[in-house]
């Protein structure tokens, strides 16, 4: 949607855009909408919902500048949450993505918050045992939100750590040793795509599926970022991962912390983040349980049977 809106007090644009468009930027990056300013006009791009809102917090900002002259970045932000304020929570049919003829939902309750935290927050963690839908769900979301419009790349990321075999054993150059430790992201995303779409998506850069070392020296915006088997990160690795989130990004990171395959004595990075990163806003955390399992009825009870032997 485009939207094009006369400012009121053209002689008071510096005062209502901020100094080098501070205040403009503030708008851009919390609506996702593009803005745009010429003779005395704002052309205001976006999705039609966040449109509205920018429309609103420029409103705000307009009718205080006619009873003073300046702006403060708390006038602004004031304006902004105003706007935001009333903003309904995304739930767990606000998914889009069908695998295999049928539409991906939540099959438990855990995996209904798993979804709707993902939905609502820009980091999401979630942990918990094998066969709970962590990995699936989170392709599943990245896939909707491609779909939909709501982030331009889907980067889905593992560590490449040896369980029990040695990396340098396999055949073949760096690629075709890594992609076996990819292989369970590729299977979730031919079930929810076309494989020949999948690999038109990878050859134009709009999915991505690397090991997590590749991941350095980046920032990734306007993308939907998963890592998983997180638990075999070291602390540095997830910190460097964390540090990779750009604007308007959505990242997901699952892992069980029971299977990590990291040298004894190694602290597990996702272990860590979650003691670390506790409480912070605009970070949710989901604990999945036996009771999220969904694989093969026999997964339950191969967990439990190995939960009563570690007791």
């Amino acid at each position: 949607m485009n939207l094009n809106i006369t400012l009121d007090q053209p002689d008071k644009k510096l005062a209502l855009f901020g100094s080098a468009d501070k205040y403009l930027r503030m708008i851009r990056d919390t609506f996702g909408v593009q803005l745009v300013c010429r003779d005395g006009e704002l052309r205001i791009s976006g999705e039609r919902e966040q449109v509205s809102k920018v429309v609103a917090v420029l409103d705000t900002m307009q009718k205080k500048l006619r009873r003073q002259d300046w702006l403060s970045v708390e006038d602004v932000g004031a304006a902004i949450g105003k706007a935001t304020e009333d903003e309904p929570a995304k739930t767990a049919d606000d998914v889009e993505v069908f695998a295999k003829g049928h539409a991906v939902k939540a099959k438990t309750a855990g995996q209904k918050r798993y979804i709707e935290t993902v939905l609502n927050h820009d980091l999401t963690f979630c942990v918990g045992p094998a066969g709970t839908g962590k990995t699936y769900l989170a392709v599943a979301l990245a896939a909707s939100m491609l779909k939909k419009g709501q982030a331009k790349r889907l980067i889905l990321a593992r560590p490449a750590v040896e369980a029990g075999e040695r990396l340098g054993f396999l055949p073949g150059d760096l690629q075709a040793k890594v992609n076996p430790y990819l292989r369970p992201l590729f299977d979730a995303l031919h079930d929810m795509m076309d494989i020949e779409q999948v690999k038109r998506f990878m050859v134009s850069d709009v999915i991505e599926v690397v090991p997590l070392a590749f991941m350095r020296g980046r920032t990734l915006n306007d993308s939907v970022i998963i890592l998983d088997e997180a638990q075999n990160t070291t602390v540095s690795q997830m910190l460097m991962f964390l540090t990779r989130l750009g604007h308007d990004s959505r990242m997901i990171v699952t892992g069980d912390a029971s299977q990590t395959d990291l040298p004894d004595g190694t602290p597990s990075g996702l272990v860590d983040a979650l003691r670390k990163l506790k409480g912070i806003k605009g970070i949710g955390v989901v604990e999945l349980d036996k009771t999220d399992i969904v694989r093969h009825k026999l997964v339950t009870s191969i967990v439990n049977a190995y939960d009563r032997q570690q007791m």
